[in-house]
């Protein structure tokens, strides 16, 4: 079978056995796989990203079928569709720095750029038969992510304003999920062209900071000055000092990621305190909350926003791509 490896902060595709199960585990025939940021990192090794050695199998998301079983799997069947975890080991239950240990594609497991990849039967989880391989596949890491910071983790009720930083693809899925709850979404971004595209989704509001320096003040306009209820902030850094502007009292922030790099940033405490606002750090999502977002897309028959997609063959540039941010979506791969 072809799989790729990390080598030298690239990679490339080599030819191996097709691997052998225990009788815990179950083997699956990949048809979907689907990058999120920390796959460009991971490749090229940025900060604690980088790998220790070569040899790592590279990719957090995929999805595929169940063609092998071990003689003690329960939960599964033959030619069942299913879809990775982000972070197999977390199941249920509060987050603990163990739970996050393990997450395929990083520093600690090799990922799913493979044709056969071979998961312990707590690692997988079955998707509705309204989604493609390649929907199912785009869920694991940005979707769990995004469904954690909105549901998970909120106390939004419709009727409630949220907003959404940027149209990565963590921030569509929160904008979607935010609009399956009833709620007011507003979305800013650098692209008119983007924007269109989010209203098209059904985004309420939307503003380009980079033509409207004082995009915090129409936030706050729209909210007739109240601001938002909740944020899905995803810049990180001194930006959570603009994203408190627009927070209403008592709301929440959700920190998701830190796609600018900055981790570190000097916050105006007072305006935290004044405003009570409750900033919730979010990373990724346990299986019980997949399986509830799963089941809660099924009743909407929501589908994630699929930028463009890759053949397996052309892993490299589809990583590439990726790390030039300029998707609307997400950037999947097809066997």
């Amino acid at each position: 079978m072809k799989k790729y490896e990390i080598q030298q902060n690239r990679v490339v595709m080599v030819d191996v056995p097709v691997p052998e199960i225990n009788e815990h585990q179950v083997l699956v025939k990949m048809h979907a796989l689907a990058l999120n940021h920390r796959d460009y990192l991971v490749v090229n090794g940025v900060t604690r990203w980088k790998l220790s050695e070569d040899g790592r199998v590279p990719v957090a998301d995929g999805a595929g079928e169940v063609v092998k079983l071990g003689r003690s799997v329960t939960e599964f069947a033959l030619g069942d569709k299913v879809s990775s975890l982000i972070v197999p080991n977390w199941q249920d239950g509060e987050m603990t720095p163990a739970k996050l240990q393990g997450s395929p594609g990083g520093p600690g497991a090799d990922g799913l750029a493979a044709e056969y990849v071979v998961f312990e039967q707590s690692a997988i989880v079955k998707f509705p038969q309204y989604l493609s391989y390649q929907d199912a596949a785009a869920l694991p890491c940005a979707g769990v992510t995004a469904w954690n910071a909105i549901v998970e983790n909120s106390h939004l009720i419709p009727g409630d304003s949220v907003l959404i930083i940027g149209t990565g693809g963590v921030s569509l899925f929160a904008m979607q999920f935010a609009l399956m709850m009833g709620c007011e979404v507003i979305v800013t971004s650098s692209s008119d062209e983007k924007l269109t595209q989010v209203r098209k989704l059904g985004a309420h509001h939307t503003i380009n900071y980079k033509k409207h320096e004082d995009w915090v003040e129409q936030v706050m306009q729209i909210t007739n000055q109240k601001g938002v209820a909740h944020i899905a902030e995803v810049v990180g850094g001194n930006h959570l000092n603009e994203s408190l502007k627009c927070i209403r009292s008592g709301g929440t922030i959700s920190q998701i990621g830190a796609i600018q790099g900055v981790v570190e940033g000097a916050l105006d405490t007072a305006e935290i305190m004044y405003k009570a606002v409750n900033i919730k750090g979010v990373e990724v999502g346990s299986k019980a909350m997949h399986k509830r977002m799963l089941r809660a897309m099924q009743v909407q028959l929501m589908k994630p926003v699929i930028h463009q997609v890759f053949d397996f063959s052309e892993l490299g540039e589809a990583i590439d791509y990726q790390g030039s941010g300029g998707q609307f979506g997400k950037i999947g791969i097809s066997f």
